[in-house]
């Protein structure tokens, strides 16, 4: 009974968690456009953010599968919760991965811009 409202209070979390997510990308992307910087660089730091928030949300919604499943699982419920966290670590395993690679990508980005950029050798 119990464990029943603390997955609900969780998966209420992860509603929240996504709807914060969405709100901040739809008004990054806004202010993108607003600003002109609406291009493929702009669009993946984005969507970088949304993602990141996303994996928060799966995390939320495991959680709540887990304390669903631990008072008094049957086996259907264990084989459903094994496919869900599979899938769900899959998806993690995979948005992570790509975020570890846009953010390297920033970082070449960055140190490549022409505030970081030596002005040459300097002749004397």
């Amino acid at each position: 009974m119990i464990a029943n409202y603390v997955a609900i209070g969780v998966e209420f979390g992860a509603v929240l968690v996504v709807a914060f997510g969405s709100v901040q990308a739809v008004l990054g992307l806004i202010g993108a456009i607003v600003t002109g910087t609406a291009d493929g660089f702009r669009g993946r730091e984005i969507w970088l953010k949304f993602a990141t928030w996303i994996l928060l949300a799966l995390e939320f919604a495991l959680a709540a599968d887990i304390v669903r499943t631990a008072v008094a699982p049957t086996w259907d419920d264990i084989w459903k919760l094994a496919v869900i966290a599979v899938v769900r670590t899959m998806l993690n395993y995979f948005l992570a991965k790509d975020i570890a690679a846009f953010s390297r990508l920033q970082d070449t980005q960055a140190d490549n811009s022409p505030q970081n950029q030596s002005p040459g050798p300097a002749s004397s």
